[in-house]
């Protein structure tokens, strides 16, 4: 679908508040966090390499049911070259309307969209101008030219920056060359200042803005071919935190148990997080560094999820070890409400705070609350999801955009109760014509974290 002149203006808008920049830029550093600090806590480190002598994450055992797992059948295909360039087609559309010359991309999950290809990124820039007309242009050390023209993808144009010369000024050379020399140029958000400035030195003519009415409005929309991968990355997430919550044992660390479940992932054939977190540790979202040792009616709760062919899951499941309480049933059945509510209140033409409306309304009904007050639901409703783990846009308030069929988010209102525990189901959805639609079914109870 074609993202229409006020979705585009009004990302712009969103894009310019720091605590939804913030979120983006966090996006690696949040997954690094919460399996540090499960490691942390457990006084162990992360080993994601698969080991000859069947060790888990934190240097266990890994139990014979998990070395038992073999990668699920028909994984999900690579992007094709022709489908990226239908998006290099509709970023110069969108381009046009937006009265950009050009944008400029560093390396990262944006140059990965549009051109297929990942590079390092270092203090000497490596960077990828797509112009409004015409054809895409490298810029890459001199003395990476040989390895740059073994990945460079749909353009030849590849330009070369000596030690003690400035890359900024090829950059300035390709916007006079496409004729758009006095033309604003897009940056993408993650665009370091320092390009971003010698950019705007190299071409003073030009008037350097975000690009994020551009990379989002080409990334917030799903293909069937991504929307596949994301497909294939929640059926191995939720296949491993099924294997990793069959290896549940009283004084089992979350370290322990994180390892069992980054072993099955590996296992599978993918690579991902895991934060994991027992009893009171539950109630923080992103868990907890202190050493923590699973005991009979603690809630146990999983969260993250794996890559496949770079493409993204999240999935949160919450349980408990033993019988739960009737405390503990109550949150948990009111948190599987609201994220009910979420997902029927996200239709086509629905404004994203709409859905986090909706999901907050039944928390705060039941004396949570109110707003973003512990306890109730500290954060946002759900972000969006793709490529990064979080990315355009989210169901949070006072964001306007307005769902179209393609996009992609996650459903986890929470319900933190900081002291006792917390509890929070998240399952990832995409738009369609006809609504909403989950990867993964929901959990059915507490004491039931997987459906049949």
């Amino acid at each position: 679908m074609r993202l229409g002149k006020r979705s585009a203006v009004l990302l712009s808008k969103m894009s310019a508040r720091p605590s939804d920049t913030l979120s983006r830029i966090m996006r690696i550093t949040r997954r690094t966090f919460v399996q540090s600090a499960a490691a942390a806590g457990a006084g162990l480190t992360y080993d994601n390499s698969v080991s000859a002598q069947g060790r888990g994450g934190g240097g266990n055992a890994v139990p014979a049911s998990i070395q038992a797992l073999r990668p699920l059948p028909n994984p999900a295909l690579p992007i094709s070259d022709d489908e990226r360039r239908a998006r290099v087609v509709k970023a110069q559309r969108l381009m046009t309307e937006q009265g950009l010359g050009a944008i400029v991309l560093e390396t990262g999950t944006s140059m990965s969209y549009f051109v297929g290809m990942r590079w390092g990124l270092s203090e000497r820039p490596f960077l990828l101008v797509i112009p409004a007309k015409g054809e895409l242009a490298y810029i890459s050390p001199a003395f990476e030219e040989q390895r740059a023209r073994e990945v460079i993808k749909l353009s030849k144009d590849v330009r070369l920056w000596e030690e003690d010369e400035d890359p900024l000024a090829l950059v300035a050379g390709i916007l006079k060359d496409r004729g758009v020399s006095t033309a604003k140029v897009g940056v993408e958000e993650r665009v370091r200042f320092f390009v971003a400035a010698a950019l705007q030195k190299a071409a003073p003519a030009t008037q350097v803005v975000l690009a994020t009415p551009v990379t989002a409005g080409c990334r917030m929309i799903k293909s069937a071919a991504e929307i596949a991968c994301m497909q294939y990355a929640n059926d191995i997430t939720l296949a491993a935190f099924k294997a990793g919550l069959a290896t549940m044992r009283e004084g089992m660390t979350q370290g322990e148990l994180g390892g069992n479940i980054t072993a099955a992932y590996r296992q599978m054939g993918a690579g991902g997080a895991i934060a994991v977190s027992f009893g009171e540790y539950s109630a923080f979202p992103h868990g907890s560094i202190e050493p923590q040792r699973l005991k009979e009616g603690d809630i146990v709760q999983i969260d993250d999820g794996v890559s496949w062919e770079g493409y993204q899951s999240d999935i949160t499941r919450t349980t408990v070890f033993g019988k739960p309480t009737a405390r503990q049933t109550e949150v948990w059945n009111l948190e599987k409400k609201a994220q009910a509510a979420a997902f029927a209140a996200a239709q086509v033409g629905a404004t994203c705070e709409s859905v986090d409306a909706a999901a907050r309304k039944v928390i705060t009904d039941a004396g949570f609350g109110p707003g973003y007050k512990v306890p109730g639901l500290p954060h946002r409703t759900g972000h969006g999801i793709g490529l990064d783990g979080h990315e355009w846009t989210n169901f949070v308030k006072g964001n306007k955009t307005k769902l179209e069929p393609g996009m992609c988010f996650s459903d986890e209102p929470m319900i933190a109760i900081y002291g006792e525990f917390g509890i929070r189901l998240e399952d990832c959805l995409y738009m369609t014509m006809a609504g909403p639609k989950f990867f993964t079914e929901p959990s059915p109870a507490i004491d039931r974290p997987f459906a049949p």
